[in-house]
């Protein structure tokens, strides 16, 4: 199993080059004992970056997570056994981190506001779009999510990441808001972000360690997905 360097608590998030070893080599991938690369999963694209060794280097397109860590090159594959440098790229891995912090706000607000559960989701590079339900969220109704969600953002919650039993989140959890049946019974205990209390849900993406690194979000769509079903996109400014 490769180790995920970036799981156990909010620091390790930030860890942007990191050592490993290439246990298996692939024609276009290789699998390591260990990587910072976030794997694409849970509605977040997977990091890109580049891995050296010795006198060669190769991009990183893509971290697919198929039983095995996978990590897919452009260039040339470094051999097993191989030690080497992976190099994140901070700049697309750092607005994955604050558009996913700003998701659970999102979809904290919603609930909060509008009993709206979160039913999908997804991260881009420069926006992201959660789809509620049920909702009918009146234009008057999204400036209230967007003025509500950059209150919170500029209040500067703390952010959290810590590993609880499953049993304990069961009994703290509102069912409605984080459904817990949808990870297997056999996961006993389960990676939390923990936004200063306010939104706490299991999660295995990567966030920032205080909401005020995300600036301030825009909600800039809002589309009818179904009945009582609502999808928003929103984007930093």
């Amino acid at each position: 199993m490769t180790e995920l360097i970036y799981m156990p608590d909010i620091e390790s998030n930030y860890i942007k080059e990191f050592k490993a070893r290439v246990q298996t080599s692939g024609k276009d991938h290789v699998v390591l004992d260990r990587t910072a690369f976030y794997p694409e999963g849970g509605g977040q694209p997977s990091d890109t970056g580049k891995l050296d060794w010795e006198e060669d280097t190769s991009k990183v397109v893509k971290v697919e997570k198929k039983g095995k860590v996978i990590h897919r090159l452009d260039g040339p594959i470094p051999e097993e056994g191989i030690e080497i440098k992976g190099h994140i790229d901070w700049e697309r891995r750092y607005e994955h981190m604050k558009l996913h912090t700003a998701q659970h706000l999102f979809s904290a607000v919603v609930f909060d506001l509008f009993d709206g559960r979160t039913v999908g989701n997804q991260i881009y590079t420069d926006y992201s779009r959660v789809d509620f339900e049920p909702v009918d969220l009146s234009d008057e109704d999204i400036e209230q999510i967007e003025d509500e969600v950059n209150s919170l953002i500029y209040g500067s919650l703390q952010v959290r990441i810590y590993d609880e039993k499953r049993a304990v989140l069961e009994d703290q959890l509102d069912d409605c808001r984080v459904d817990l049946s949808l990870i297997p019974k056999s996961i006993k205990n389960l990676r939390v972000i923990d936004i200063d209390g306010y939104d706490i849900c299991p999660c295995a993406g990567t966030h920032v360690r205080n909401t005020d690194e995300i600036g301030s979000v825009q909600i800039t769509n809002k589309e009818n997905k179904g009945k009582n079903r609502q999808r928003i996109y929103y984007e930093m400014i």
